[in-house]
């Protein structure tokens, strides 16, 4: 009685252990701070919800086409318009269950067994996974902080084979909060042209940027890297919209058209009111998204100067996102109560064993040497946490 192959491949979460350590320290009344959230701690938008109100009240309750309402798909074509300067018709859009199940469609439709696609290192945890799912074979190409954690030419050269089928760019980046400038996209472009593989290019965060950083979104560049784009995007980050599930697609029509069969035959249409609900947000104001935006700046700054402080840890400022990659090479070797640090995991685990603060090991996004924090949690409970990862620094020898 033999389980899949195929599945018995995906890895468990590398965060599952800690993340459940916390959360029964929280339910035996113990005061954790958390830095792992990848949502933003605020609601959604009044407009939306009173339009997720109406639709209830209209009846619009029941199966919708597969791939997503009409008007949507329309919203959504005005949306990369106005924002990316990118001409996409219906055909050309797919609204899925979140931008996760978008993903997870188009490595379904692109990808054959023994297929390669390029992950550029720290990742988000579930690319690889998802490329498993699919028969792809993840290469990864590692960044370094000296260039912002973005990929460099030499370094992306280096994994490009006859397999190469993708390369997935994140940009603003989960977790490292970095963002792609013109030239650095040029250079990819011009790569996937040449050698002929798809950009899979997850935007979810194209609203949350800082200091004037620019979004720009690689298929604006030209109309041959355009054809081999699959954009990604949604309306989880932007706003405040995680539990409505409610992603979408842009990208050629033949390969849209596969993965509706595919979303068709699996999970059908996304939710009809959320739909309905999210045709408003990408019609109306962004006066929450710039609040929103204004707020994790706050605490972006505050962050990043109090990791700098502390002797021994180090960051790099995020341009993008709601994240920050605390570095902890320098204290790997160093021990707490006769206990070592040898990586993320065992950093993670004493700070949560001695502080009471939850951060997620780096090693879930291919990177072992540092840790990850989300800001998006109220100043309070980030100075709180702050303070306590600074005491637990200090106790080490």
């Amino acid at each position: 009685m033999e389980l899949s192959r195929n599945a018995m491949k995906i890895t468990a979460s590398a965060t599952l252990e800690i993340d459940s350590k916390a959360k029964k320290m929280k339910a035996d009344g113990i005061d954790v701070v958390g830095f792992g959230a990848g949502e933003p701690d605020f609601d959604t938008p009044s407009f939306i919800i009173d339009a997720a109100k109406k639709a209830l009240d209209e009846g619009k309750t029941r199966y919708t086409p597969a791939s997503g309402v009409l008007e949507l798909k329309e919203a959504i074509c005005n949306k990369f318009k106005k924002d990316n300067s990118l001409d996409y018709n219906s055909k050309q859009i797919i609204v899925c269950n979140g931008a996760k199940h978008a993903l997870y469609n188009i490595f379904q439709a692109i990808l054959n067994p023994g297929d390669e696609v390029i992950i550029p290192s720290p990742y988000w945890l579930s690319y690889p996974e998802m490329v498993k799912m699919a028969g792809g074979i993840p290469v990864f190409v590692e960044t370094k902080k000296e260039d912002q954690f973005k990929v460099n030419y030499d370094d992306l050269t280096s994994v490009i084979t006859s397999h190469t089928k993708a390369m997935i760019l994140n940009s603003p980046n989960n977790p490292t909060g970095s963002v792609y400038k013109i030239d650095e996209l040029k250079m990819i472009a011009d790569l996937a042209v040449k050698n002929k593989f798809f950009v899979v290019s997850d935007e979810i965060y194209e609203e949350i940027l800082y200091d004037g950083t620019k979004h720009i979104s690689i298929a604006s560049l030209n109309s041959q890297i355009k054809d081999q784009t699959l954009v990604v995007n949604g309306l989880s980050k932007s706003f405040a919209m995680t539990g409505w599930r409610i992603g979408y697609v842009a990208g050629r029509e033949d390969i849209i058209s596969v993965m509706s069969n595919i979303q068709s035959h699996s999970t059908s249409n996304p939710n009809s009111i959320a739909q309905y609900a999210s045709i408003t947000a990408l019609k109306g104001p962004k006066e929450s998204v710039k609040k929103a935006v204004s707020e994790f700046d706050k605490r972006r700054k505050y962050i990043y100067n109090r990791i700098n402080s502390i002797v021994g840890l180090s960051t790099v400022m995020p341009k993008g996102a709601f994240y920050i990659m605390l570095d902890v090479s320098q204290l790997i070797g160093k021990n707490y109560k006769g206990k070592t640090i040898t990586g993320s995991t065992s950093f993670s685990n004493l700070l949560l064993d001695a502080q009471n603060v939850a951060v997620v090991p780096g090693i879930a996004f291919g990177i072992d040497s540092a840790v990850r924090l989300s800001y998006a949690t109220s100043m309070d409970n980030i100075i709180k946490g702050m303070d306590r990862i600074e005491a637990f620094v200090k106790e080490l020898d």
